[in-house]
Parts: C-alpha cells; sequence; structure tokens
C-alpha cells in the first residue's frame, strides 16, 4: 500500500512498467475534466474508472482485494476514509471474472483521501474505500486498475 501526495506520484515510476503507464497517462492529463466511465489506458494493463459515487458507512463494510490488478485511488473531488486490514473473514467466494473478492474483520490502518492525494492497493491488500469522512457522503473519483502479472 503506497498512500502519498499525487504531487510525488512519479517517486514510485520503476516498481512496475503498468504503473509507470498509469504514472505517465495520469501525469499528462487533465483528471478533473474526465468523464465518467472507463477510459482505456493500454488494453487490459492499464483503465480507469471515473465515477461519482455515494459513499458508505466505514463501520461493519467488508474489505475488498484483488489478485491480479491493484487499485490506485484518486478523489477528484470532496474526499474518503479508506481502511486497511492485514487479515479477515471471507465474506463469499472470489470472483475471478471481476478480480475482486471480499473480507470482513478489524480495520488495522486508514485514513483520509481527498484532492491531491492517492492511494495505492497492491494485489491481496485488504482495503475499503468510499467510506464516509465528516461532512462527505458523495464523491468523485478515479480508480486506475493496473495488471500486476
Amino acid at each position: 500500500m503506497v498512500v502519498d501526495s499525487f504531487d510525488y506520484i512519479a517517486r514510485y515510476k520503476g516498481l512496475h512498467p503498468n504503473l509507470d503507464t498509469a504514472i505517465d497517462w495520469l501525469n499528462s492529463h487533465t483528471l478533473d475534466a474526465l468523464e465518467n466511465g472507463r477510459i482505456i489506458i493500454d488494453g487490459d494493463k492499464v483503465f480507469v474508472n471515473v465515477m461519482d459515487a455515494d459513499l458508505r458507512n466505514a463501520e461493519g463494510a467488508a474489505f475488498e482485494y484483488h489478485r491480479r490488478y491493484a487499485d490506485l485511488q484518486i478523489d477528484l473531488c470532496g474526499s474518503e476514509h479508506w481502511g486497511w486490514a492485514s487479515d479477515g473473514k471471507d465474506e463469499g467466494a472470489f470472483n475471478a471474472e471481476s478480480d475482486v473478492g471480499f473480507k470482513s474483520g478489524a480495520e488495522h490502518a486508514g485514513g483520509e483521501l481527498g484532492h491531491g492525494r492517492f492511494a495505492i492497493f497492491f494485489p491481496g491488500e485488504l482495503h475499503k474505500p468510499s467510506c464516509k469522512t465528516p461532512g462527505c457522503d458523495h464523491l468523485r473519483k478515479a480508480v486506475v486498475k493496473i495488471l500486476m502479472r
């Protein structure tokens, strides 16, 4: 997991070629001008989903995880709480087609994203995005999906 200011995203180049592609693309586009929907950057290797999202309560919300993709999450307008856990109890079967599974458990770390910050959750990391922050129950965000295998 990486959480940082978007001003420093280039520091993470060199970790994986697909992450490099995502960073180069993000740095060459005006993110606030992106329209909602899926934008293909490099086929199924790197793409971004831009959305407006209603936020949920963090308490009792399940953590998600992926096996093939990292999530690079950027809040475009508004803010969200994110949670992280080192382990959890399976909540149903992993969906290989959509590369998502869910687990329940205690949050071991968390923080708040907002304009100018990003988080990267790597495959296998339990993360709980899209949770309410004080005064914010809706946001606009971009989630870059980065194939790591």
